[in-house]
């Protein structure tokens, strides 16, 4: 039988190994460089500090991909951030995860698995088909899943209204001319050309004679 655990018998389930003293002689194994190897950035002091994506001082990849036009911050004013995200759901999901005359809400979604978290909108959408009476509140929707919706004889409630687009402004110069004729124009009366009229010319002087 083995012996009484005590102080004196005790040991670790691991047996420890002690770590390699370096610098400590050319005989002790890692002596010199003390296993940085010749010279160079990584061989001196606080070379381990160097920022997450640092490619030794070159252009960094992420400098070197294609970027994206417009705003990028979330706080960018008055456009606000470049992108937005929705969550997608579709009718057919609703049809096989909720009863009919249920209430839908996002908190539902999150319950029956349909989405990840509600920070991010949800956006109902018209793929499938939808035979059951519900009532539905999300972010958006889709103008085929409103008229699923109502169609079934359900409702349709948005978190969120749904922004005008407004239409796009060509510049003059790419514009098309109008389809439309031009309207015909009335002939206007010729003007008579403004003719100066000849000077006349001025007499020819008389010679002087001997009166009587």
């Amino acid at each position: 039988m083995p012996d009484d655990l005590n102080l004196s018998n005790l040991k670790p389930a691991q047996p420890r190994k002690d770590r390699k003293r370096i610098g400590r002689g050319l005989g002790s194994g890692k002596g010199r460089y003390s296993g940085r190897g010749l010279k160079g950035q990584k061989s001196r002091a606080g070379s381990n500090k160097m920022r997450p994506g640092f490619e030794g001082g070159q252009n960094p990849i992420y400098m070197r991909l294609g970027k994206q036009r417009g705003p990028y911050s979330k706080d960018a004013m008055p456009m606000g951030p470049h992108r937005t995200f929705t969550q997608p759901v579709n009718v057919a999901a609703l049809e096989e995860r909720f009863d009919a005359g249920a209430e839908v809400t996002v908190e539902a979604l999150l319950e029956r698995g349909l989405i990840k978290n509600t920070r991010i909108d949800v956006k109902l959408l018209g793929q499938g088909e939808l035979k059951k009476k519900l009532s539905i509140t999300v972010h958006a929707a889709s103008a085929s899943a409103r008229e699923k919706v109502e169609a079934a004889g359900g409702s349709l409630t948005l978190l969120r209204e749904p922004k005008e687009r407004r239409p796009k402004r060509r510049p003059e110069s790419t514009r098309r001319p109008a389809e439309a004729e031009p309207e015909a124009e009335e002939p206007q009366a010729e003007a008579e050309p403004d003719v100066e009229p000849e000077p006349e010319p001025d007499p020819e002087p008389q010679p002087e004679g001997d009166e009587g």
